[in-house]
């Protein structure tokens, strides 16, 4: 979530050669509905990319109807109402961090939503807030201005990088050092160039699908399954109680431990899903102008609230896996 305009750089081809593992993983939390104001801290808190937000407590949030919750599905949304003064606070908006976090798990995500808009940065992604860069960081969704597709990436500490080839992924690598002080903190990022609905409109216009993670001192993974994917595994999508990742076929994004010793750079982490508006990367000039994007990001998102009615995520789950 920490990266700027550096990620749009440099696009290496990944070759299909290495061997893929897996593992069998028991169902620890299950956070459905109105279980997510339990499983979630809402942090209003300094947007740390430099956004134009203004992220609010839970309280907040609700009074707001920025975040509702059924029996079966919660919603976090910014306002689509509000014209900003240019002196004042930015849009308000959500952002939650688990009050759980992992180390070796596997995630799941039922997403048939995702914040779409000019001037928009949505990210699911995990990580340590307390000891960044040096705990790591997953960014499993994150995009701005619409831009198709998703990319996920790794942000670390010194001494890790991903190969320059060898990989087995469907997606398309954006550079290979993850240390975030070079390239201007790209990370080590993948495109989901086999799937340009991963991300922004076309996630939305095909009902969403399900984002998954499995994290392991010798690997991460990230697979991404349409709404309507025949292939999807069943024990992804159903929310099995057990579930065996050896099964999932390809991933999307495939991190391997061969140039980064995961066990050292990655902590325990927190799943953190926010929007932001603007800031390092959606805001830069060059990069919001080359999304196509009218006006400049600040001055649209002060005085567009409108253009923000589709800036809201929904879940209907996360199941993750231990």
């Amino acid at each position: 979530m920490k990266f700027p305009a550096a990620n749009c750089g440099l696009v290496l081809p990944f070759f299909a050669r290495s061997v893929l593992a897996g593992a069998t993983y028991s169902l620890s939390d299950s956070i459905v509905g109105e279980g997510f104001y339990n499983a979630f801290t809402f942090e209003a808190i300094p947007d740390p990319t430099n956004g134009r937000v203004n992220y609010v407590d839970q309280a907040t949030a609700q009074s707001l109807n920025l975040t509702y919750a059924t029996s079966n599905t919660f919603i976090m949304r910014a306002d689509d109402t509000t014209v900003l003064s240019s002196s004042g606070p930015g849009r308000n908006s959500v952002r939650i961090r688990t009050n759980n976090q992992y180390t070796t798990h596997v995630a799941v995500f039922n997403m048939p939503h995702m914040p779409q808009g000019c001037g928009t940065w949505p990210a699911v992604w995990e990580t340590s807030e307390s000891n960044w860069p040096d705990g790591g960081e997953v960014d499993i969704v994150e995009g701005v201005n619409n831009v198709e597709p998703n990319q996920s990436t790794l942000h670390t500490s010194p001494n890790c990088s991903v190969p320059a080839s060898g990989v087995t992924q469907l997606g398309t690598a954006v550079y290979t050092d993850c240390d975030t002080t070079v390239n201007g903190n790209a990370g080590c990022g993948v495109k989901l160039t086999e799937d340009y609905n991963s991300f922004g409109p076309g996630f939305n216009n095909i009902g969403g699908g399900w984002y998954a993670i499995e994290r392991t001192n010798n690997y991460i993974s990230i697979w991404f399954w349409e709404r309507g994917d025949a292939s999807a595994p069943s024990d992804a999508t159903s929310g099995a109680a057990t579930i065996d990742t050896s099964n999932w076929g390809t991933p999307a994004a495939y991190f391997p431990n061969t140039d980064c010793d995961l066990a050292t750079h990655f902590d325990a982490n927190n799943i953190i899903i926010n929007l932001t508006f603007c800031g390092d990367w959606a805001g830069n000039s060059a990069v919001y102008s080359a999304s196509g994007c009218p006006s400049d990001c600040v001055d649209y998102v002060d005085n567009n609230p409108t253009a923000f009615t589709d800036a809201y995520f929904q879940f209907n789950s996360i199941h993750i896996y231990e």
